[in-house]
């Protein structure tokens, strides 16, 4: 006797509980009534007990039938999930993609994506969420998320596409008329904006090489909930922000920002792309992420030489 579990057999048995007839049993897996009793009697000599009584008029499960019925009735289920969430996954991509993204993140670098997105996968739409918050993708119902961390959330599973530095940055005008800080101590002395979204608390973790650390809590006219709104109030030389490279890299190529402190270095978070581990990814979400990958994974952004 083989020693693989006859998951044929107990489909059958369990098709034929249900339905409390061969026939009707037959009829629903498709099969003939002779068939589905040959399967039924195979699981029986297999198991040594029976699992019906049979007369000419009536079909009932025997005591040891009724304490099987409810794990084969189970693993049908289960069996019929795997199978349509393996169809699901090998179809072609379609149906609307629930997508939380960062706000200024999103606006920059995943928008002007979407067009050659929905060229590549027609059938697939997008409901982009837009926000710096962290929404709770299961609660929440969203199917994938972009996060920017330095650890992503350990209930879910998250997909590393690139790494994200961030820069403390000033405009040239700034530092020329307050001079510029030569350690994290220094930062004390100067207007310093916040960032409300900051994982934990907002304060700035600095190390150097020689393992020294400091940590700074910014304090300036300023505190916004998405970093972009920073930008205005840098750029006019009125104080010091820390910046993402991914909104950083522009101003500081063309100067009108400079980095500052880089002997020092704030953690280095990355960009993930986040999903429910509860099930497999169905085949839209599957498309979403490897576009996604293909075109973040080697962002342009990267290098920053300040």
């Amino acid at each position: 006797m083989s020693k693989a579990p006859d998951f044929e057999g107990l489909a059958m048995f369990a098709k034929v509980a249900e339905e409390r007839s061969f026939a009707a049993a037959a009829r629903v897996l498709g099969l003939s009534v002779a068939t589905v009793s040959r399967g039924v009697s195979r699981l029986e000599e297999r198991l040594g007990a029976r699992l019906f009584n049979r007369t000419s008029r009536r079909l009932a499960l025997t005591d040891f039938g009724h304490r099987l019925a409810e794990r084969a009735s189970r693993l049908y289920r289960d069996a019929e999930d795997a199978e349509n969430a393996a169809r699901e996954l090998s179809a072609s991509p379609r149906g609307l993609v629930r997508l939380a993204v960062p706000m200024s993140f999103g606006l920059r670098w995943v928008a002007p994506l979407l067009p050659d997105f929905f060229k590549l996968y027609p059938d697939v739409s997008i409901d982009m969420h837009l926000s710096d918050a962290v929404v709770d993708l299961i609660g929440e119902g969203f199917d994938a998320a972009l996060r920017i961390a330095v650890l992503p959330d350990s209930s879910l599973v998250a997909r590393r596409l690139c790494s994200i530095a961030p820069f403390i940055v000033a405009a040239p005008s700034y530092l020329a008329r307050h001079g510029r800080p030569s350690t994290p101590r220094d930062l004390d002395a100067h207007h310093c904006l916040g960032y409300a979204y900051r994982p934990r608390q907002d304060v700035w973790h600095f190390s150097n090489a020689a393992g020294d650390e400091e940590v700074v809590t910014p304090s300036g006219p300023l505190r916004v909930t998405n970093s972009d709104a920073l930008v205005p109030t840098v750029l006019a030389g009125i104080a010091i922000a820390e910046l993402p490279e991914f909104i950083a890299s522009e101003y500081l190529a063309d100067g009108r920002l400079q980095a500052i402190l880089t002997d020092w270095t704030l953690p280095r978070g990355a960009l993930y792309f986040v999903t429910p581990s509860a099930r497999a990814r169905p085949a839209k979400v599957e498309a979403v992420a490897g576009f996604m990958a293909a075109h973040l994974s080697r962002p342009s952004w990267q290098p920053i030489n300040p």
